[in-house]
């Protein structure tokens, strides 16, 4: 197998915003702020290794068959065949259980570096299913809302899982995202458990048509179609139960311009779409002033939508920072 002269690639996996309120487990995208550092190197042997992890606070497994990281580079050396190994090193730049795809930024940073150092084997999309296998072992399951934003940038349309169809969504350039993590955890497994188990045929009716409308609103550049059709009426009224003051932030969040706010991911992190830099700065400093009437503290992150998804990082560059 041919790989190139490099033994070791730094990357730069980025953060993710799933469903994007009425996109449930069908729709999300990648943003610039914040995600995960991963540095992956080549080994002489075929054995794959979590070397180390940063950011966590000791919570993360090192066992290669239970780190996302290590899971997604096992199937991709198995689809290969073997007789290659890594060591992985992961730098946890975002908070676990934020919903902004935690588990999916060590995956598909992992993969990415991977797939470079052998000389790139395989296609960035190519590599999708091997991410899916490490969601799948991190919450049971193989949903594809986070890992393919994050792999492949910009919007992504799971428009199947079985056969797998993922598709690229067009979207105007002067949209950008305002994500606020408040400094509460909230696990996956839990807001799923809470979820109704039967809708209303109304309901869904509603539902689906948002979603309709807000990629039609995306491919159009029509931002008024777009803050009409971000309005999720299933899922964020149960969950939002689970994030203290949600509310109020996105009542601030509107009232500040945004196009529209509502959960990321499956909380606790809430994102609002806006028009500029400057009215998502805006946008961010209400919603951040309204948690903190709560006593409870939290980051803001502001940025254009992520076309480019996983990057090589220069030596020593630190891309991630909160806004405020």
């Amino acid at each position: 197998m041919t790989s190139t002269s490099q033994k070791t690639v730094r990357v730069f996996a980025p953060a993710t915003v799933a469903n994007v309120a009425c996109g449930f487990d069908s729709l999300g995208f990648a943003i610039n702020q914040p995600g995960d550092i991963v540095e992956v190197t080549l080994r002489d042997d075929d054995k794959v290794r979590i070397t180390g992890i940063t950011g966590d606070n000791g919570r993360l497994p090192l066992e290669a068959d239970k780190n996302t990281a290590s899971v997604a580079v096992m199937a991709f050396f198995k689809e290969l065949g073997g007789g290659s190994g890594v060591d992985i090193v992961v730098h946890k730049r975002m908070p676990l259980g934020s919903g902004l795809g935690s588990s999916a930024a060590s995956s598909v940073g992992a993969l990415f570096a991977t797939n470079l150092l052998l000389g790139e084997p395989m296609q960035k999309g190519d590599l999708l299913p091997f991410a899916m296998i490490a969601e799948a072992s991190a919450c049971g399951s193989p949903h594809a809302d986070n890992v393919a934003p994050g792999l492949l940038g910009g919007f992504a349309l799971i428009r199947s899982y079985k056969p797998l169809d993922v598709v690229s969504i067009e979207y105007p350039d002067n949209l950008y995202c305002t994500v606020l993590h408040p400094h509460i955890e909230l696990r996956t497994e839990d807001s799923r458990r809470i979820l109704r188990k039967h809708i209303k045929l109304e309901d869904a009716v509603i539902q689906w048509s948002n979603l309709a409308g807000l990629i039609a609103g995306l491919s159009k550049s029509d931002f008024q179609l777009i803050s009409r059709s971000l309005n999720d009426i299933i899922f964020e009224p149960v969950r939002s139960l689970l994030i203290p003051g949600f509310d109020r932030v996105k009542q601030a969040a509107l009232v500040s311009g945004a196009l529209g706010c509502s959960i990321s991911g499956s909380g606790p992190s809430v994102f609002a779409l806006s028009t500029s830099h400057e009215k998502a700065r805006e946008v961010g400093l209400a919603m951040k002033q309204a948690f903190s009437a709560l006593q409870l503290d939290s980051d803001i992150y502001v940025s254009t939508v992520n076309r480019q998804g996983p990057r090589v990082l220069a030596p020593g560059e630190d891309p991630v920072s909160p806004e405020f």
